[in-house]
């Protein structure tokens, strides 16, 4: 039986580059997130812990399944933490989804949806410097923004990230001389998570939106 194993999934501050203090200082609030997973696709939770991966023997049979605390409050707080880099002024709700008309004092809102968290570690063949691990994580959302009272989107789109342990090609060398960066599958996982959740605010189009948001409000 394979054994089993909870993995620390976390956001990276300030790994992703280039869209610190970029958008205008406006508040947003952000929902819980859902995990709009299909549980037959995952798996089912672990005393009450969702399913993130495996770890595969070389003949690809699983060797441990890897479970994460909840999601939600993670995949919120990364969110939050991201929309401060942004320049942004984030604030969390216990909420999932948004209520138009409902009185909210944050100029806009954040609804999400996880469709894909997964990590795989694979064992392959060894080389001379003993076995060689591969792995890769996927991390795919859903993410509509309000400007309360409206019920119709201000923008709404996907941010997603796979993200390979050790890179592909990363050295231009063999198999053998490429070595993973991470240890534990959750590392791998977290820096998807980073990836796709900066992502969302890397989009030139929601920054030009809030920038012209911002223009006319004055």
């Amino acid at each position: 039986m394979p054994t089993t194993s909870v993995q620390a999934l976390q956001y990276y501050p300030y790994q992703v580059k280039g869209y610190q203090n970029s958008y205008p200082r406006k508040t947003i609030q952000i929902l819980m997130p859902a995990d709009a997973r299909d549980v037959a696709d995952v798996g089912a939770p672990l005393n009450g812990n969702p399913a993130i991966g495996v770890v595969q023997d070389e003949s690809g049979n699983i060797t441990e399944r890897l479970y994460s605390a909840p999601l939600g409050p993670i995949l919120q707080a990364a969110i939050g933490r991201s929309a401060d880099e942004a320049g942004l002024s984030a604030s969390p709700s216990s909420a999932v989804t948004y209520k138009p008309g409902v009185g909210n004092t944050a100029e806009y809102v954040l609804e999400s949806k996880l469709r894909r968290c997964w990590v795989k570690k694979s064992r392959g063949a060894s080389g001379q410097y003993g076995p060689i691990w591969r792995t890769v994580a996927d991390i795919a959302l859903d993410i509509t923004i309000y400007k309360p009272p409206f019920s119709v989107p201000f923008w709404s789109g996907s941010a997603n990230d796979t993200y390979y342990d050790p890179p592909v090609g990363s050295f231009g060398l063999g198999s053998e001389d490429e070595a993973g960066i991470y240890d534990d599958p959750g590392e791998v996982l977290s820096v998807a998570l980073t990836r796709s959740v900066a992502a969302i605010f890397q989009r030139q189009d929601l920054r030009n939106l809030m920038l012209e948001d911002d223009m006319k409000s004055h």
